[in-house]
């Protein structure tokens, strides 16, 4: 980062000036990313955007941004926030049967790190190195894995397995003060990704 006179930035040098010290093109978030107009959650949007942006062309990593053009570009990006999505690992077995679209609906519990996914998400599955990204088409609360499997198809959630296989399994992974969190039915689709 290039300060405007066209030298390194020195932030280390200006935090020891204080704020008021700054050059006109440095903006306080600059050196404080706690200072971003629109809160932590917006500024990350927007780094995601702006690298984003600087990978559809190798040659942005070999140039020096001058303050004034990264403030530029940061704050250039369309006001539609970059969509992350929600990470979640899996067991393998059931990361298969996502990655080949035979299971269609993931079941989670509804504790805290759930709270924000809703219809139109993404979620991002992990196991072992392997990543597959999906959308989810629907999210349905329940009280508990047996009402759950009342109202959700068996075969969608896992199609090689009974209910009562199903219902083993999920309660070896939850324990009984997780079921009474509440439990998610997660309706997720597969996303394609342009070739890279």
């Amino acid at each position: 980062m290039l300060a405007p006179t066209g030298a390194k930035l020195s932030k280390s040098l200006l935090r020891e000036q204080g704020n008021g010290a700054l050059p006109p093109d440095v903006e306080p978030w600059m050196l404080d990313t706690t200072t971003w107009p629109d809160g932590t959650d917006d500024y990350v949007d927007a780094l995601v955007w702006l690298v984003g942006e600087l990978l559809t062309d190798p040659k942005h990593f070999f140039r020096s941004f001058t303050v004034k053009e990264l403030g530029r570009l940061m704050t250039a990006r369309p006001t539609e926030p970059a969509a992350r999505a929600h990470e979640m690992g899996i067991y393998k077995r059931y990361f298969d049967l996502i990655a080949t679209g035979r299971k269609t609906t993931e079941i989670r519990v509804n504790d805290s790190s759930r709270k924000k996914i809703k219809e139109g998400s993404l979620i991002r599955f992990r196991c072992q190195g392997d990543q597959i990204l999906t959308r989810v088409t629907r999210i349905v609360r329940y009280t508990s894995f047996d009402e759950m499997f009342d109202h959700e198809s068996v075969t969608s959630v896992n199609p090689l397995a009974t209910r009562d296989e199903q219902l083993a399994n999920i309660r070896q992974i939850y324990p009984p003060e997780r079921e009474a969190l509440g439990v998610l039915a997660i309706g997720i689709e597969l996303v394609d990704l342009p070739p890279i």
